[in-house]
């Protein structure tokens, strides 16, 4: 009898699993068919699902499997916990290299 080993999501996650994996599609093919207003609706779908989804290791784990999707959650979260799924060295670059052209726009 074989055994099941896969994590199964939680239902709360099951939408947002299947858009976060039609988001990927899209971003590994930006000349494919959709359109710019099609792209927009599922980032849109897909940001209205992070806001619904409940934290938790499965949470990460969806994440971890979608980059486009982790990357919208963490553009939408930057306010207030800054680069949270970002490495702390790059994430520290990427703030040092925003202050750095903050302050040239200023003087400028």
């Amino acid at each position: 009898m074989e055994s099941n080993t896969r994590p199964t999501l939680p239902h709360a996650l099951r939408d947002l699993a299947a858009m976060a994996a039609l988001l990927e599609r899209l971003e590994l093919n930006p000349h494919g068919s959709a359109s710019a207003s099609q792209y927009r609706d599922v980032a849109l779908r897909v940001r209205s699902l992070l806001a619904e989804a409940p934290p938790g290791p499965m949470f990460d784990m969806l994440l971890s499997a979608a980059p486009a999707t982790a990357a919208l959650y963490e553009n939408l979260q930057y306010a207030h916990a800054g680069l949270v799924r970002t490495p702390l060295e790059t994430a520290l670059e990427a703030e040092r290299a925003a202050a750095a052209a903050i302050a040239k726009a200023r003087a400028a």
